[in-house]
């Protein structure tokens, strides 16, 4: 009863909350309220339940934004269509639907999308990627759609892969526009071929690619461009693609997972890898190790053992970015090298030799104690190092009926190297007022960053206190770099790499 009371004092009165809420509501409505989806499928679904946005700022004009996220989230994967928000100015937001579902006015006929991705290319073209597929037939796939006035409509929508088999499953899907090459943008994710009986049992998942290079208006026939095959009973996963706009060398960072059989529930290792393209990605090098995967599971860490107050977070899925002025790589994801396998910290490691050799890891968060999860991480045109995050540092202990979590950010300048003190940018909410999704209270799989400007814009999710019929929204805000240094960056040297041996991922959708 103590902890309890205790809980929802520091969700009223945390430090510093009365400054008010430091980002500004982007999803107010639903424009999925008044969908039929008693032919999707069964599940729970949490209606105007918003999660898992990516946001993207227009190089011509950083006033003119675009977010995108999961619409209305069902309990057993994906949600009844994607979102988008869009700027013109960088502080009001409008939102629409975007036509991936049958509930999108024009939409693919679909049940349900998920992962959506949105990436501005040099010349104000913005390109969205969406997971689209069914829960009551096999059918899906990845989908493209675009946008020419700033993410106010949406056109060509076009299906980059649809498979029909259920031994087929695509996942995590990304896009990236290229910087250098107006009207060129790159749609990656993994594809799973999974047999698990009879002589033709297998295993695999390489990364797939698809390149369009008029616009958005037509896409390459999606082909493979990460070789699994190569060790039994692995794929990718969380394949995403930064360009260096000085050079145009491609860099596509995903994590590397081998099991031990076909059934896939016995990862043997598990580690961050990427792949580099000279030739705007029509050919590829070999993989090589980025990082260890150390991560344990996201639970919450004062009922552990409660399977129904597990969290779904971004373990498992590397958050990558460049340095434009210098080509520097950054990679930051969670793991548990600082806490001895107890709790997922926020790690991050860098590369100034393109990627062939990267420091050990450095902690970036720094509250004692807290788990943390679900980096995001963008570098601006001066150098200046972002990174996002959530943790639980204003927890109590014992108190198993709330989980008080918040969003926070660090900067640190180009050849700092060195964090500056944290800051928060959300309230301080309870995380297991989130929708139950898949294996946990699901926030997303990863939240965004971006920069616009002179200036970093987050986006990410908070719920709502005892609203079932909208329990989650999504928040963004402009935040300037910050000043004063708590922790170093290693210097990057060559390291050994040993095989991680986490806990199984399953597909996330």
């Amino acid at each position: 009863m103590a902890a309890a009371a205790a809980a929802l004092l520091l969700l009223t009165a945390v430090p510093g909350q009365a400054a008010g809420q430091p980002v500004d509501l982007v999803s107010p409505g639903d424009p999925y309220a008044a969908c039929n989806i008693a032919a999707d499928g069964d599940g729970v679904n949490y209606p105007s339940a918003e999660g898992e946005p990516y946001v993207s700022a227009n190089p011509r004009d950083p006033r003119n934004v675009v977010g995108i996220y999961q619409q209305d989230r069902w309990s057993n994967g994906g949600a009844r269509g994607l979102s988008a928000s869009y700027s013109r100015d960088g502080k009001h937001f409008t939102q629409i639907p975007l036509p991936f579902t049958h509930c999108a006015p024009g939409g693919l006929a679909y049940q349900r999308a998920s992962d959506g991705w949105v990436s501005f290319g040099p010349d104000g073209t913005a390109y969205s990627s969406g997971l689209v597929f069914d829960a009551t037939t096999p059918r899906n796939g990845v989908a493209a759609s675009t946008s020419y006035d700033g993410g106010r409509t949406w056109r060509n929508t076009t299906e980059l892969i649809k498979d029909t088999d259920a031994a087929f499953v695509d996942d995590k899907n990304s896009v990236t526009a290229d910087p250098r090459h107006p009207g060129t943008a790159y749609q990656v994710w993994d594809r799973i071929q999974q047999v698990t009986s009879g002589p033709g049992a297998l295993y695999d998942g390489p990364a797939y690619l698809s390149v369009t290079r008029d616009g958005g208006r037509t896409w390459s026939q999606a082909r493979p461009f990460v070789d699994t095959s190569v060790v039994a009973n692995s794929q990718t996963i969380g394949n995403v693609i930064v360009a260096d706009p000085r050079t145009g060398t491609l860099y596509d960072f995903f994590e590397w997972q081998t099991y031990s059989d076909v059934t896939a529930t016995t990862p043997t290792d598990l580690h961050f890898a990427m792949v580099r393209s000279d030739d705007q990605a029509r050919t590829w090098s070999k993989p090589e190790t980025v990082a260890v995967d150390t991560a344990v599971p996201e639970v919450d860490p004062n009922a552990p053992g409660d399977t129904g107050k597990a969290l779904r977070a971004g373990s498992g899925l590397p958050s990558a970015a460049v340095d434009p002025g210098t080509g520097e790589l950054y990679v930051a994801y969670e793991g548990s090298e600082f806490t001895g396998g107890k709790y997922d910290a926020i790690q991050l490691v860098h590369s100034m030799d393109g990627g062939h050799t990267w420091s050990g890891p450095t902690r970036v968060n720094q509250a004692p104690g807290a788990p943390a999860f679900t980096p995001s991480i963008a570098v601006d045109a001066r150098g200046t190092v972002a990174l996002t995050y959530y943790d639980l540092r204003y927890l109590p202990s014992g108190d198993t009926t709330t989980l008080p979590t918040a969003a926070w950010l660090v900067t640190f300048p180009r050849g700092g190297e060195e964090y500056p003190s944290e800051r928060r940018i959300s309230r301080v909410f309870d995380w297991l007022q989130a929708p139950y999704a898949g294996w946990g209270h699901f926030l997303g799989d990863y939240e965004g960053l971006t920069t616009d400007g002179g200036s970093v814009r987050p986006i990410l999710v908070e719920t709502n206190d005892n609203r079932p019929l909208d329990s989650t929204d999504v928040f963004s805000g402009l935040f300037a770099p910050g000043a004063a240094a708590t922790a170093r960056v290693p210097a990057a040297v060559p390291h050994p790499v040993a095989p991680g041996h986490g806990a199984a991922r399953p597909t996330k959708r």
